[in-house]
């Protein structure tokens, strides 16, 4: 048999080493910007073409490099940081392993030049595809600089997979965001196609995050400061009330380097419980510095995870250093052992009295339940005697009286009445109907948007003709027949083989799916003008996605248009969503734009409406529906394409057959 095994040639093992290393332009600004940190630059200035893909260029003023050095750089294996094994456990470094610049060049075509400070002359180096096409000597500034050009150019499978400009932008933002966190002591620029987008200055932690994140975050920071033998805790976070929708603003740095834990953001949640608002997320800058023996940095290709020999005392320090700073800068509810244990005596309610020709408001006469109507006669006898002792222009209102055995009464039969309404009442056509109770029927703002939003009636057809699978709907007219609302949450169809029960969120996340998606067929969604223009401020990486997805906002009925740096100035939302916070609604949307779009991959218009429609639908959770509303909730979710589950597969309906109601009372 012959022999079959042999060493692959040194251009292909490039190549696949390059598969881990350099997964994108990304991949090429981190190592780029690390080796510049790594030889003691105080300047680091990074330029990209075409989101990387035709040119990523790092140019800083380090230590530079020697003829011999700058040619040992590009062979794999090659480093000035580690010597022995024990190097490998106390690693300060960022870089260590000498495949960055191989793997680069493998897969680019690479000009390098470095000068060292003390001597005259510095060096060029062009290579293509790991293959040094030219070495001589040039006239450069201290320091060194790498460019990296046409990015997989020998290998355009890598390159067909590639995602959008936008897209490759945002994680190089990503990438350029986390080392100059971690290094505000080094100036940084960063310019796109000739355009300056970022110029920070050497300065302090806080200055940074500013420059960075925004002016709005100039208030909202909190110090963090734990020291222990063990393990210190540096930085900063943000109050609860700056807490924002979409994630992205957390960051951990261990030994400064950045790093992501699900473990260590469970600490911090843990150390807000109770302050955040609900699907908000925090912002942090947490610096950890602890023996490099206790951690392991050489457990992923990119050192983005490490492992801590003692997770649950860092857990612990974390933990408590966070809910510190938030008792210290006063954003935590704490106890006052000084004040008065003994609570204040009730006072009566002072107003003015009210003239004949402005009713008081809140007068118990009113009120439209029987209760208020029948204690209202008893109480009208104590303002008499009131006002015959009380000739001064204020007057109290005293306590209401406990309601008389008559009112008991009244309220019996009140209710009994709600049990025995007819058909004609039931429809408005009774010419006396009882009043229903005060906020029982009344629309609530986001449902009448909703109901404003739906088509003409069209002449009534049998449900099961447009959707075969749903059972019938009852349609005669009676007590029985009403759909009822259970605890604000779901809906309780009768229908002639059971009852029915909805998720009204996701019913209405259903309808709104395929209303937006029509109308991005249409390409050109109903928009609301607002009155005055809302100017939004996004961080650069939400900015970055608002771009890739503008021209699918626009057709949903968004009017925004650029105003400043990674600013908007919204014009106009959807016609259907309710006008309140134009940045909470754009930030959620993103958000969501980004973690919910499902594991199968979609067009992005479909995943923009899915967004948008989860984001519309969640907002009026737990909204107490009118008849007028439940019904017609019910029948637009008939009418759906795909009724029985949300876009992303959550059930929307739950049928109970006849049988199965009557096997719950059986005897066993």
């Amino acid at each position: 048999m012959a022999d079959i095994i042999q060493l692959l040639p040194e251009y292909l093992a490039n190549q696949i080493a390059a598969g881990e290393v350099v997964q994108r332009p990304a991949s090429v600004v981190k190592e780029l910007l690390e080796n510049a940190v790594d030889a003691g630059a105080t300047q680091v200035q990074l330029i990209i073409k075409d989101a990387g893909k035709q040119l990523v260029q790092v140019v800083d003023n380090g230590l530079g490099m020697s003829p011999t050095d700058a040619r040992m750089s590009l062979e794999r294996h090659a480093t000035s940081k580690i010597r022995s094994t024990e190097d490998l456990f106390k690693i300060r470094t960022l870089g260590f392993r000498g495949e960055a610049l191989a793997s680069i060049a493998a897969v680019s075509q690479l000009e390098l030049r470095t000068k060292p400070r003390q001597q005259e002359t510095g060096t060029l180096l062009l290579v293509e595809g790991s293959s040094i096409s030219s070495q001589q000597p040039v006239a450069c500034p201290d320091g060194t600089s790498i460019s990296v050009k046409n990015l997989f150019f020998n290998v355009p499978a890598r390159r067909n997979f590639l995602k959008s400009n936008a897209v490759e932008m945002r994680h190089i933002l990503d990438e350029f965001q986390h080392v100059a966190l971690a290094n505000p002591q080094i100036g940084f620029s960063l310019h796109q196609n000739e355009l300056e987008v970022f110029n920070l200055p050497a300065g302090k932690l806080s200055q940074r995050i500013v420059a960075l994140l925004g002016n709005g975050y100039k208030e909202q920071l909190a110090q963090v400061e734990e020291v222990t033998p063990f393990l210190a805790v540096r930085g900063y976070i943000g109050k609860p009330a700056s807490a924002k929708k979409s994630r992205g603003d957390q960051f951990f740095f261990v030994n400064n380097r950045f790093i992501r834990s699900a473990y260590l953001n469970h600490a911090v949640l843990a150390a807000y419980e109770g302050l955040l608002p609900r699907d908000t997320h925090p912002f942090y800058v947490l610096f950890l510095e602890l023996d490099p023996k206790a951690i392991d940095i050489n457990v992923h290709p990119t050192k983005t995870e490490i492992k801590f020999e003692d997770e649950k005392t860092v857990y612990a320090i974390v933990r408590s250093a966070v809910k510190q700073s938030l008792g210290i800068h006063n954003m935590a509810p704490s106890l006052d052992f000084e004040g008065d244990v003994n609570f204040a005596p009730i006072q009566p309610l002072r107003m003015s009295p009210a003239t004949p020709s402005t009713p008081n408001r809140f007068d118990d006469a009113r009120r439209p339940d029987a209760l208020a109507a029948a204690a209202s006669d008893a109480a009208s006898q104590v303002r008499q005697s009131t006002s015959k002792t009380d000739k001064t222009t204020d007057y109290e209102r005293p306590l209401p009286p406990r309601p008389t055995e008559q009112a008991k009464r009244d309220l019996e039969d009140f209710y009994k009445s709600l049990g025995q309404l007819s058909a004609a009442d039931l429809e408005g056509e009774a010419p006396v109907a009882p009043k229903p109770r005060a906020g029982g029927s009344a629309a609530s703002p986001d449902m009448a948007n909703f109901l404003a939003a739906m088509p003409p009636k069209a002449p009534a057809q049998p449900p099961v003709e447009a959707n075969p699978e749903l059972p019938l709907r009852e349609t005669a007219n009676g007590p029985g027949n009403r759909v009822l609302q259970v605890h604000q949450q779901y809906l309780l169809v009768p229908v002639k083989s059971g009852v029915m029960l909805i998720d009204q969120v996701a019913a209405r996340e259903r309808i709104l799916f395929e209303q937006y998606a029509q109308a991005l067929e249409r390409e050109g969604g109903a928009s609301q003008t607002l009155l005055f223009p809302r100017t939004v401020t996004f961080s650069p990486q939400d900015f970055a996605v608002l771009r890739e997805v503008t021209d699918a906002l626009h057709a949903l009925g968004f009017r925004f248009t650029e105003f400043g740096k990674f600013t908007v100035a919204v014009e106009g939302i959807p016609a259907d969503v309710p006008a309140r916070d134009e940045q909470a609604l754009l930030e959620g949307l993103i958000e969501q734009f980004r973690t919910h779009a499902g594991p199968v991959k979609l067009d992005r218009r479909e995943q923009v409406a899915r967004a948008l429609a989860r984001r519309v639908a969640s907002s009026a959770a737990t909204a107490r529906l009118s008849d007028l509303e439940m019904n017609a909730l019910a029948d637009r979710l008939f009418a759906c394409q795909v009724p029985g589950y949300t876009p992303d597969g959550r059930r929307t309906l739950v049928l109970l057959e006849l049988n199965q109601i009557q096997d719950f009372f059986r005897k066993p």
